[in-house]
């Protein structure tokens, strides 16, 4: 299967007509394989370890946020274990004079991640990276 097209959808336009995703990765979860299937460069980085983390137990994030291909993130809001929701919602540090909205879904196999633009909203990353993982649950992955 090939995750590419995956990609591409994230880095369509939005409703409104804007492109609100810079970088994407989808990373595989299943533990020992934990790894990146796509991805933008940006985000090709991502490690093992970075992955583990993120399905893991996240309770310390609140206070020392988890790093994505080294980048390193503060969390607002984990609803990734909740219903429906699936998401967890980051803000990168400074990077050129810039803070990034990051929007990390989970599905049964995968993580899909989305990194926006410097003009992007969470909800509009939230958006995107949703449709992708609710049809992946829906079919079973």
């Amino acid at each position: 299967m090939s995750w590419d097209s995956y990609i591409q959808n994230l880095k369509t336009a939005d409703i409104s007509g804007n492109i609100p995703v810079m970088e994407a990765a989808i990373c595989g979860i299943k533990a020992g394989q934990e790894s990146v299937w796509a991805s933008t460069p940006g985000l090709a980085g991502i490690t093992a370890d970075e992955i583990k983390k993120l399905v893991g137990d996240r309770s310390s994030f609140r206070t020392n946020g988890p790093t994505l291909a080294g980048i390193k993130c503060m969390m607002l809001r984990d609803q990734m274990d909740m219903e429906q929701v699936y998401s967890l919602d980051l803000k990168t540090s400074k990077i050129d004079g810039h803070a990034y909205s990051i929007c990390v879904g989970k599905s049964l196999t995968a993580l899909v991640i989305a990194q926006g633009t410097k003009d992007a909203q969470g909800g509009q990353l939230v958006s995107k990276v949703f449709g992708i993982v609710d049809y992946l649950r829906k079919a079973n992955m």
